[in-house]
C-alpha cells in the first residue's frame, strides 16, 4: 500500500510530501474504528492499483458522503477500465450506504484524469477552493483552543 502511495505521489510531483509509514496506515485502516477504507485492484494476484476513501457529511444534503482521497492505477494498466471499475464500486458503495455525494479532488494540471472524470459525469466544482492547515499552522491554531 505504501509503495503505491509513493508511486502516486511521484506521479503527482509530490513525492517529497509523503511522510506516512506502514504502521501509520495500519493504525488508520485496521484499528477498532478505522478512519479510512481502501480497496485494492488486483490482476493475476498482482496489485495494480488502489482507492482510499472515507466518509464525510454534507449539512446541505443532510446525509453522509463518500470522499475519495486517492485513486491510483499503475501506468501500464491505465486505460483498461480498472480505474472506472474502482470508481463504479465506490459509487455503488456510496448508494448502499445512503450517501448523498461521492466527491474527490484532482490536480488542475492532470488533464487525462480530468477528462476521465468528466466522461463519467463528474462535475468540476470551479467555485470551491480547498483549504488546508498542516504543520506549524495547524499547531498554532490548535493552541488557541485553550482546552
Amino acid at each position: 500500500m505504501l509503495g503505491l502511495i509513493c508511486e502516486l505521489a511521484e506521479y503527482e510531483k509530490l513525492g517529497h510530501e509523503v511522510v506516512a509509514t506502514e504502521s501509520d496506515l495500519h493504525a488508520a485502516l485496521f484499528c477498532e474504528k478505522p478512519v479510512a477504507e481502501c480497496i485494492i485492484a488486483e490482476l493475476d494476484n498482482a496489485v495494480i492499483g488502489f482507492a482510499l476513501f472515507f466518509h464525510n457529511f454534507s449539512t446541505f444534503v443532510g446525509k453522509p458522503g463518500l470522499y475519495l482521497e486517492d485513486l491510483y492505477v499503475k501506468p501500464e494498466f491505465r486505460g483498461k477500465g480498472y480505474g472506472k471499475k474502482m470508481l463504479a464500486h465506490l459509487a455503488n458503495l456510496a448508494v448502499q450506504r445512503g450517501c448523498g455525494r461521492f466527491e474527490w479532488a484532482v490536480l488542475d494540471w492532470n488533464a487525462p484524469a480530468i477528462r476521465f472524470y468528466q466522461s463519467l459525469g463528474a462535475q468540476m466544482m470551479e467555485t470551491w477552493k480547498i483549504n488546508r492547515l498542516t504543520g506549524e499552522a495547524l499547531l498554532r491554531l490548535a493552541a488557541e483552543a485553550g482546552d
